[in-house]
């Protein structure tokens, strides 16, 4: 009995029936309806690779499928003068699409080879009809859907120590890190990642056609400021653990445990105070104006190793 339950046909037996084969077919056909329609598709920026003729070209995976996008087609955008040297240009936009790797990328597909089911596609293309969208083609009461002050959401798509870039509906847009929080930041790699998807405000907008757009975000003023209510709690030698977000010419940046951003010009622990160090830190004055309360370092409780 129990050898004849396990063997009944059940309702949703047909699912199983799907093959590999019988996926990626569903997948193709969509792949072409989407080649003849130059619908905008999205996948995953997964590899760099360099050809036998010496062109570089991304790698995007679609769903189970590859799709080829040579670099001049992926709208890295470098300026060759001589205020912009950047050295070898084919190395810096080896170097950009590397930090670029992992992120997610809107692409329009500009050839098909059905036989070895081979894609070519463009990401500039993608990004040109985006702004059009966007930036310029404006609804019922003659606005753009992308306008100073609104929040929008954004792809993060590289991180670097200071800065943050990211796209917003086709245009790239580097938010450094005064930007990206109130709180003190020391490395934005600790908060963001490739392929986040973050919410920021539009600051300014200048369009003059898809090529020429360009967007000043920050991310800051969505998440709001906490530290000025925090700032409450802070009392004149009052004494705080803190941790060392960063340190520039003698300045030490630290985030305190209540909530508070402060620097001291001072550290009277005889070890070298690094980054990611907690500390103790007693509070000789506030700054009101710039939120910031000031003090010295009294101790090192942890060094981070």
């Amino acid at each position: 009995m129990p050898n004849e339950l396990n063997n009944i046909l059940t309702l949703d037996a047909d699912s199983s029936i799907e093959t590999q084969q019988s996926k990626e077919d569903v997948i193709w056909h969509e792949i072409n309806n989407a080649y003849r329609t130059k619908r905008i598709l999205t996948g995953i920026l997964g590899g760099i690779e360099r050809l036998e003729g010496g062109a570089t070209i991304a790698i995007i995976y679609y769903k189970s499928f590859r799709v080829v996008i040579p670099f001049n087609e992926m709208m890295l955008n470098l300026v060759e003068d001589e205020s912009h040297n950047y050295g070898e240009i084919s190395l810096r936009q080896n170097k950009i699409v590397n930090t670029m790797l992992g992120c997610s990328i809107d692409f329009i597909i500009k050839g098909l080879d059905s036989k070895a089911r081979s894609i070519a596609g463009s990401r500039k293309e993608a990004m040109l009809k985006k702004r059009q969208i966007f930036y310029l083609d404006q609804d019922s009461t003659g606005k753009p859907k992308i306008y100073a002050d609104r929040i929008v959401q954004a792809r993060v798509i590289a991180v670097a120590t200071k800065v943050v870039r990211a796209e917003i509906f086709g245009v790239e847009v580097s938010i450094p890190a005064r930007d990206l929080s109130f709180d003190w930041l020391g490395d934005a790699n600790e908060r963001f990642h490739v392929g986040d998807e973050i919410l920021v405000r539009v600051l300014e907008v200048h369009a003059e056609d898809p090529e020429h757009i360009t967007v000043h975000a920050d991310v800051k003023s969505v998440e709001g400021n906490t530290s000025i209510a925090n700032m409450q709690l802070c009392k004149v030698q009052g004494k705080y653990a803190g941790t060392v977000e960063d340190i520039h010419k003698g300045t030490v940046f630290v985030r305190l445990s209540i909530g508070v951003n402060a620097i001291a010009h001072s550290c009277y622990d005889s070890r070298t105070v690094g980054k990611k160090d907690l500390v103790s830190f007693v509070v000789t004055h506030i700054d009101e104006e710039r939120n910031v309360a000031v003090g010295i370092i009294t101790r090192i409780i942890k060094q981070s190793i």
